[in-house]
């Protein structure tokens, strides 16, 4: 990727502010900085996953496939403020998933009982007076095994560095111990387990209206200023790409085949090779 180190820190940069909000150099700083025992090494599957630039394209696409379950969309439809400050929302997640993959122990546990104080908090009813509570066990397993598949599935299809399988599986298991922190019963510990969890949700889920909405608002109503678009909207096509067959049909969103579908693979590889050139540091000058 060429460019002069202007743009690629301009670029970086705001892409940094847009993910990590005002606070971001400071969490940085904490997270990567201060000493101590972290949940995970550096050589642990999740963090190559999480760290890499296919986050964007994964983590849109997980936003689309957990709007499917009617309790948990209407959850956040009602509580988590995606409409009026969605920027904020991405920011607490980013921040959480940067602190539970990279900090110290002490850190990622504080992360993690913060969520959980929230999701105690939550209680609603849906449109058709289903009640629903965000600390509920089976709400929080959908949530993090759409979550880790959209985060696999991305990585594995435009990240630096895919992984073999077994460092598919071990990601997964990786993932589990976060899971089980928040209080998601029995998370899948490798990616057979996680087909079957998924599967097993498959007769909840359903394409509420709020559901709708929200694919709506991610894909055709980004709080984004004009000239952002068009990156964006190569980020959303790909993420639609990334749904399983029976999530697009749902949702009702389409997604090309043949050269069409090549052609929207690549220009996803092109653009997440851009968020990561603009979001790795430039080596120093010597």
């Amino acid at each position: 990727m060429s460019g002069g180190p202007d743009l690629r820190g301009r670029l970086g940069s705001a892409l940094f502010r847009r993910v990590a909000g005002p606070a971001g150099p400071a969490n940085r700083a904490r997270i990567h900085g201060t000493p101590g025992p972290r949940w995970f090494g550096p050589e642990r599957p999740i963090r190559t996953v999480h760290g890499d630039a296919s986050m964007f394209v994964g983590g849109l696409s997980a936003l689309l496939l957990q709007s499917l379950h009617p309790r948990a969309m209407a959850a956040v439809a009602a509580h988590s403020g995606f409409r009026g400050d969605p920027w904020g929302r991405l920011q607490r997640t980013s921040t959480f998933l940067a602190a539970t993959t990279y900090a110290t122990a002490e850190d990622a546990q504080r992360a993690v009982d913060r969520v959980r104080a929230v999701h105690d908090r939550i209680r609603g009813a849906t449109a058709e007076g289903e009640p629903y509570h965000a600390a509920d066990p089976h709400l929080l397993g959908w949530v993090h095994a759409a979550e880790v598949d959209s985060f696999l599935r991305a990585h594995q299809r435009f990240g630096a560095h895919p992984l073999d399988a077994t460092g598919c599986d071990e990601y997964v298991a990786d993932t589990a111990r976060v899971a089980a922190a928040l209080g998601v019963e029995d998370p899948p510990r490798d990616r057979a387990a996680l087909a079957a969890r998924l599967a097993q949700y498959r007769p909840a889920l359903s394409a509420t209206p709020e559901a709708l909405d929200a694919a709506r608002f991610v894909l055709r109503e980004p709080p984004l200023p004009w000239p952002a678009r068009p990156p964006y909207a190569l980020l959303a096509a790909n993420a639609v790409a990334l749904l399983p067959p029976w999530a697009r049909g749902m949702l009702g969103l389409r997604s090309p085949t043949g050269p069409g579908e090549r052609c929207l693979r690549l220009s996803g590889r092109a653009l997440t090779r851009t968020i990561r050139w603009a979001m790795t540091p430039p080596p120093p000058a010597g």
